[in-house]
């Protein structure tokens, strides 16, 4: 009779345990759901995009923290010395390394699939930066769009972006590399992306605020440097 007891008050008990586990508890090494596609913002013009199933890739490495997830994919946009910091990121064997060169290859620029992420180069360009040295990228993981604008101002290539509905536009606004926050915010209404979000705001600073609020663009979301956020499309 104890023994069946004894067999039953365990069962209880590990029910109880199913039902009473605290929702949001994580599970996984990144502190979240294992199905989430995530891009932590690291301040000016670097950020990390994290696939559901852990793919992680680096754009443009030199600003704040976070390098610590090993890379599959580092991508730079060209070789100013704010943007090709590519030692920082700890890398997975095997990683990648896509600069502007391997991006304009040919002189055109090129499309790449990587075990299933689409890096697609495009043109970047302004006073500051050459074309044919410079590029942006539109990143399409897990079937989220992410356009990584690189240094540029308005290129004649955005127009043609509204009908790719892109899900999120990252655009430098600093008004002395790149283009001012007017400027930023026509290329945003160009664009057409789900969520625009300002970054490169300040020459010397990971991320400025009043910058960010005077970012006056559609579907404007504003990220933190150190900021993680989930991306949905």
């Amino acid at each position: 009779m104890k023994s069946k007891l004894s067999l039953f008050t365990l069962a209880l008990t590990l029910l109880l345990l199913t039902f009473l586990t605290p929702a949001g508890i994580a599970t996984d090494q990144n502190g979240g759901d294992d199905s989430m596609t995530t891009l932590l913002y690291q301040g000016h013009g670097s950020f990390r995009l994290t696939s559901a199933d852990g793919a992680v890739i680096y754009v443009d490495p030199y600003a704040g923290e976070g390098y610590d997830l090993p890379a599959d994919i580092i991508l730079v946009t060209h070789q100013h010395s704010d943007h090709n910091q590519i030692k920082l990121p700890a890398r997975k064997d095997g990683c990648l390394v896509i600069t502007q060169a391997e991006a304009l290859s040919g002189g055109t620029h090129q499309i790449l699939t990587v075990g299933g992420i689409v890096i697609q180069a495009v043109e970047a360009r302004n006073k500051n930066h050459d074309p044919k040295s410079s590029v942006g990228y539109i990143i399409t993981i897990d079937g989220i769009q992410v356009y990584a604008a690189g240094d540029t101002s308005t290129t004649e290539q955005m127009a043609s972006f509204a009908e790719m509905e892109i899900d999120y536009a990252l655009l430098p606004c600093d008004g002395v590399y790149n283009m001012d926050l007017d400027e930023a915010a026509a290329c945003a209404a160009l664009i057409g992306a789900k969520f625009n979000v300002p970054i490169h705001m300040k020459p010397g600073a990971l991320f400025d605020r009043e910058r960010a609020e005077a970012f006056d663009a559609p579907n404007r979301l504003i990220v933190e440097a150190g900021e993680e956020i989930t991306l949905v499309k």
